[in-house]
């Protein structure tokens, strides 16, 4: 099969600005795959032109942004060759189509990398999207100890030879964009970020995004780790108060704590959290490994506030816990509780 430049513009009750944008993708010489996802009746005059310019793909229903991605990769991938180069778009104008272009003359020169359109979000972009990348910027990075500075750029660039990869990544909404940063940091599959022009119509006043349930689903994983920590804290931080209250020995009382909160934390993790299908054996052996460490740690640290610094003891407890969150979660999320293939 010939090698072609694929846009791929996912499409959910679409201004008439879509035409436009479908033009100029046409115009610079690309193949298009627009999808309808559950836009309904009312836009079917827009679709309907639209099939002049684009394969036109549909879902009854609103499935979300991932699933109509997901649709449009899955055709792509039965009707077109390994070598050719797909650049997903967004259909509100925001993306020009010279730097679709750009991305992916750069896919084609990395072939096994996943090219990102990066914004300056620096300068005349609406203050939620600003704030927003910026915190899933530095929440990825935690999480993933790989640096992207625009998380949230919907121009991406890729080979057709990963699309077996893209497929497999969980989620159908907003959320699925993120999964595939953090699926493939932790694949190490290499991103490559590109600056691009940064256009914002109307204070993106276009966009479907739900700023509470999408960012819930985006932080999701996180925000499941943070729960079931929380739930390991209550129990250490409690029974280390009923500990130190009637033994007044602080090592004994922080021991007795983290033994029985590790006991928790490790139940939750690997079965809710991580879903970890490892070896049980393995997994606690690891896990039992780290609780030590950060027994030692958390003991050493708390001995050192407590009687060298002199801050109370259960201000200095709660201030030790925080220091080991994200320690703890790494070393699970990466080593202990990975899955497979990862």
């Amino acid at each position: 099969m010939t090698c072609k430049n694929i846009a791929l513009v996912p499409s959910f009750e679409p201004q008439s600005v879509l035409l436009e944008v479908l033009d100029q993708l046409k115009t610079s010489g690309m193949e298009i795959v627009l999808i309808d996802d559950g836009s309904g009746p009312r836009y079917s005059g827009i679709f309907d032109r639209a099939s002049s310019t684009a394969k036109v793909l549909s879902h009854a229903g609103n499935k979300g942004k991932g699933a109509a991605l997901k649709t449009g990769m899955s055709y792509i991938n039965a009707a077109y060759g390994t070598e050719s180069v797909i650049v997903t778009v967004d259909g509100d104008g925001q993306h020009r189509a010279e730097d679709a272009l750009l991305l992916c003359q750069m896919a084609r020169q990395h072939p096994n990398a996943l090219i990102l359109g990066s914004r300056n979000l620096q300068d005349n972009v609406p203050a939620k999207s600003k704030i927003g990348n910026t915190i899933t910027r530095y929440v990825y990075r935690a999480t993933t100890h790989t640096t992207v500075y625009d998380t949230q750029t919907g121009l991406r660039a890729f080979s057709a030879r990963l699309l077996p990869d893209l497929l497999i990544v969980p989620g159908n909404r907003y959320e699925y964009e993120m999964n595939v940063l953090l699926e493939f940091a932790r694949r190490k599959i290499p991103i490559i970020e590109t600056e691009i022009e940064t256009i914002y119509i109307d204070n993106n006043a276009a966009s479907h995004f739900d700023a509470l349930w999408d960012s819930i689903r985006i932080y999701k994983e996180i925000l499941k780790f943070s729960a079931s920590s929380f739930l390991g804290f209550l129990v250490d931080y409690l029974l280390y108060s009923l500990l130190l209250l009637l033994t007044g020995n602080l090592l004994f009382s922080n021991v007795g704590a983290r033994i029985v909160s590790a006991a928790v934390n490790y139940t939750v993790n690997r079965k809710f959290v991580f879903q970890s299908q490892g070896r049980l054996v393995k997994s606690v052996s690891q896990y039992a490994l780290l609780a030590m460490a950060v027994l030692l740690g958390n003991t050493l640290c708390l001995e050192l506030l407590v009687n060298t610094i002199g801050i109370h003891q259960m201000l200095a407890k709660l201030l030790t816990e925080i220091l080991f969150f994200l320690i703890n979660w790494s070393v699970q999320r990466f080593l202990i509780f990975k899955k497979k293939g990862e």
